[in-house]
């Protein structure tokens, strides 16, 4: 009998161990890698293209976001002929729109932690510090004029258009100021909570829609001011950054026993897996709102970055750390690299057929949304950053129409080396922008609940950001 049950046991294992064999030809080994790839290539693909066609030499269009627009056609077409996605078939391991939406996820957020690694500089005087004060504001004041705008106009277009999600305006502000990873995060929480069906490809696609926003009214802006002749055009592509950026005083080495990059990714990844704990705790405490703390992963993952640079400044202080072990050039190219996969894989993960029936709301949000963008942000730029008015202005449209990436971009046509500051307003806004964005984050989620009561919030918060905004107008002092 004992023989039996060892030969039973040995059987039982075999089974085991033949069940979980790996082979190494299957798709689902294969499948993920491919994906990267192909986001890669479309890239090299979209630069060269670019490059070579005149009209998109000048678009100031992201290459990222040119390769995703590449791959969404592809995909489309194929998936009109077969009825299925190109990313769904078995060299992408069948299941490729799913993991593109996963890339994406994922990528907001190392794009974030990467960021805020990075040193935030000396001492601030006064007057730079009301300048990127007005500069954070700005950045959610304009937000929340996003989401009444795209709330109001849902709420009145779901009157006369059947199935219309009421409260799918409010996916503008994420998409438009925030990007694709955010909008994907909300458009799944309506998806998934309230059964807005095609939620993710709503928001990734008004995402798309705004980087389009930042590219053409970008270029638009910048030529008019050059043939009124305010400003000079300089070059995008030429690179200031010197040898130094890569290898400071008192830095690790480039290819010491660890290399320098894989340092910096590792600070990066070790944040993120705090961030994943946090999450997880969060999920057990909080389970009603899983979805939602899941979708602050960008900001618990600056959270995490905040607290490891903190420690690890704290132990230089102290001597028990003697080298500088992060680097801000490469941990720019780190964030740089994830959020261009980010926004390719965002744009490739649109379900056309998701949201062909949404196609006259989307165009309207789009354009409603580009044309209030840019003449609130004008006003605000002529208003109170008279001394580089233009170059303000570029960042904070290209920033709160596509990304940080693209408002860089616009920026360094008219200030190639950064003399204004502009950039440096982009950075350290973040810190104010966080802090007063966070209550649109957390009525997003409950909005599609009371769509009309969120638009009276709304409301009531944008004329309170414009107060602070414009305060040195409203409650200056009477002359003597």
């Amino acid at each position: 009998m004992t023989n039996s049950w060892v030969s039973d046991q040995l059987a039982t294992a075999t089974t085991a161990q033949a069940v979980q064999t790996t082979n190494f030809w299957d798709s689902s080994v294969w499948g993920f890698i491919n994906i990267i790839a192909i986001l890669l290539m479309s890239m090299l693909a979209a630069n060269m293209i670019k490059r070579s066609v005149g009209f998109l030499k000048y678009s100031l269009i992201p290459t990222s976001v040119l390769g995703g627009l590449i791959l969404l056609l592809v995909s489309s077409v194929y998936e009109g002929f077969t009825g299925v996605p190109v990313f769904d078939t078995e060299f992408f391991g069948s299941k490729g729109m799913e993991t593109l939406e996963i890339i994406t996820f994922h990528a907001l957020a190392l794009g974030f932690i990467a960021s805020t690694f990075k040193s935030s500089g000396g001492k601030l005087s006064k007057k730079r510090t009301t300048e990127i004060l007005n500069t954070g504001v700005t950045t959610v004041s304009t937000y929340v004029l996003q989401a009444i705008i795209g709330l109001g106009i849902t709420l009145v277009a779901a009157l006369f258009i059947t199935n219309l999600f009421p409260a799918s305006g409010i996916l503008l502000p994420f998409g438009f100021g925030q990007g694709t990873g955010q909008a994907m995060n909300y458009g799944n929480i309506y998806e998934n909570d309230f059964g807005f069906a095609g939620g993710k490809a709503f928001g990734l696609t008004i995402a798309a829609l705004g980087f389009l926003s930042a590219s053409l009214g970008g270029v638009v802006h910048l030529n008019i001011l050059k043939r009124k002749g305010k400003i000079k055009l300089t070059y995008a592509d030429d690179s200031t950054e010197k040898a130094t950026d890569v290898e400071g005083d008192n830095e690790i080495p480039m290819q010491g026993s660890m290399d320098k990059l894989t340092v910096q990714l590792a600070f990066v990844v070790f944040a993120y897996l705090l961030t994943y704990l946090l999450m997880y705790v969060l999920g057990l405490l909080l389970p009603g709102m899983k979805a939602t703390v899941y979708g602050f992963n960008f900001l618990l993952g600056v959270l995490s970055a905040t607290v490891i640079k903190t420690v690890v400044n704290k132990l230089r202080i102290k001597k028990l750390i003697n080298r500088q072990y992060i680097n801000d050039f490469l941990m720019t190219r780190v964030s740089n690299f994830f959020f261009d996969i980010m926004v390719v894989a965002g744009i490739a993960a649109i379900r056309l057929s998701y949201i062909k029936e949404y196609w006259a709301i989307l165009l309207i949000l789009g354009v409603v949304g580009l044309f209030s963008t840019y003449g609130y942000n004008r006003l605000i730029a002529k208003k109170l950053f008279k001394d580089y008015e233009q170059e303000q202005f570029v960042m904070m449209y290209g920033m709160l129409t596509g990304t940080a990436s693209t408002g860089i971009i616009l920026l360094r046509e008219i200030d190639g080396q950064f003399r204004t500051p502009a950039a440096d307003n982009m950075v350290y806004q973040n810190f104010p922008a966080i802090a007063l964005g966070f209550p649109l984050m957390l009525i997003a989620p409950i909005a599609p609940n009371i769509p009309i009561i969120t638009l009276i919030i709304l409301i009531a918060y944008f004329v309170l950001l414009n107060l602070m905004l414009f305060r040195s107008f409203i409650f200056k002092k009477k002359n003597k």
